[in-house]
């Protein structure tokens, strides 16, 4: 591990992202050891060390002058339970260990989930859990016990569509979400905070990025989110940077950006009329005018994102796991562009938004690696934004529009913080729409303040 880190200086972000995928391994090999000897909090350490490590270099990259170097490569026990202080919130950190032999060979096995839970005191609790066998001759025998879960759980969800397919209105996948439950929450269950106003942030690891966390049943029925308040990043160092982001975030940025249903759709998108009313309801809160319909150009919004404090964009995104860099953001087409605002142009913008919602289908989709997920969630955080709110699934546009105008009342009225804005409109929003489907979708990555 120690030899290959100079290597990664000299790359490309997306060159950073792909050799450590052959190095992941290596970390998953070396927890094992240190968990074998008890050696937990070291593990730890591994653990992070082995995540988001191309993410965390183009961070510090971008938060540190040239002439400075003070955000160190890797993240200590100590600056661990600094940063659980500083987000004033409990972290928890799942890690995936293989069967590495049978990895190797391309039938992959999950062995163990890793989860460590560190509070705000900085008291570290390590718990681990088994996973089960996948059986060789089963059909999905290809995918891992975790992989055939999530999958099974997002189509009975009805949301496992192809391309922009809705979410449809299948039956709740009560098992899925106990199952999940089970595995992820029950074992901790005893470290969480009673206070359902009390921060929880997930690092979740490979499948577990495409889980609702929101939305995981406990065996009384109650879900996740009535009982905490929820959000994810890719990695506690992560964590770190967006907090330094959150105080660069520019006081001197005053406007808000709001995007509504942009007409034309590029091909072959439909219309989003809810949206468009989305649009009108948050920008009245604001006092401000939202682009709608043919103003809602790319040309006219591009000049705009690098100014504005908020940035809320209704309207369709796409999620190309195969090219991350080329999932985009749709707005109306105009004289030189076709209307799509891709991850890696977002990549290249520097925003001095302190929030950015990206109310659109599958939004923080990507392609999933070793580094987190690659899209335009990440690309928005690369950009310099420290709070990002995107969708797991595409959302019917009518629940959206709902759960939208919720989280804003929420924010800029009752004066919550973003994560309990979001935990409330969820509330709020299920009473309306019961299915998980209509409200889980949206999760909060980074800062609540």
């Amino acid at each position: 591990v120690e030899i290959l880190k100079p290597l990664r200086a000299k790359l490309s972000d997306m060159d950073k992202v792909s050799i450590f995928q052959t190095q992941l391994s290596l970390y998953r090999g070396l927890q094992q050891v240190l968990i074998a000897q008890g050696k937990t909090d070291e593990a730890l350490e591994i653990a992070e060390a082995g995540r988001a490590r191309a993410f965390v270099d183009l961070l510090a990259e971008r938060l540190t002058s040239p002439s400075k170097t003070d955000i160190q490569p890797t993240i200590t026990l100590a600056e661990i339970k600094h940063i659980a202080q500083e987000q004033n919130a409990t972290l928890v950190e799942y890690s995936i260990i293989y069967d590495e032999f049978r990895f190797q060979s391309k039938q992959r096995q999950e062995l163990e989930l890793y989860i460590w839970v560190i509070k705000p005191t900085g008291d570290i609790t390590f718990r681990h859990q088994n996973l089960p066998p996948q059986p060789d001759f089963l059909p999905e025998s290809r995918y891992t016990f975790l992989q055939n879960l999530i999958t099974k759980m997002r189509k009975f969800m009805g949301v496992e569509g192809r391309g922009n397919e809705m979410a449809s209105s299948r039956d709740i996948p009560i098992k899925r979400l106990k199952q999940l439950h089970q595995l992820l929450i029950e074992p901790i269950a005893d470290l969480l905070p009673n206070d359902p106003n009390e921060r929880i942030i997930f690092m979740p690891q490979k499948e577990l990025f495409l889980i609702p966390f929101a939305a995981i049943l406990d065996k009384n029925g109650k879900y996740l989110i009535e009982k905490h308040t929820i959000l994810t990043a890719p990695a506690i160092q992560v964590l770190q940077l967006t907090y330094q982001q959150q105080q660069r975030v520019s006081e001197s940025a005053n406007n808000i950006l709001v995007v509504g249903n942009p007409n034309p759709m590029p091909e072959p998108l439909s219309a989003l009329p809810h949206s468009e009313q989305e649009a009108l309801n948050i920008a009245q809160m604001h006092n401000t005018q939202p682009l709608i319909g043919d103003c809602a150009t790319k040309a006219a919004i591009l000049p705009q994102l690098e100014t504005a404090r908020l940035i809320h964009l209704a309207t369709h995104g796409i999620a190309k796991e195969d090219s991350p860099l080329e999932s985009a953001i749709a707005f109306a087409p105009s004289v030189g562009d076709n209307g799509w605002l891709t991850a890696e142009e977002i990549f290249h913008l520097k925003l001095s938004a302190e929030l950015v919602v990206l109310s659109a289908c599958s939004t923080g989709r990507g392609k999933i690696t070793g580094d987190g997920v690659v899209g335009l969630s990440r690309s928005l955080i690369s950009a310099g934004v420290p709070s990002v709110i995107v969708s797991l699934w595409s959302v019917d546009d009518d629940s959206t529009a709902f759960l939208m105008t919720e989280f804003y009342r929420n924010l800029y009225q009752l004066k919550l913080d973003k994560a309990q804005a979001l935990r409330s409109a969820m509330l709020t929003t299920m009473q309306k729409y019961a299915s998980p489907k209509n409200w889980a979708a949206f999760i909060l990555i980074g800062e609540a303040d």
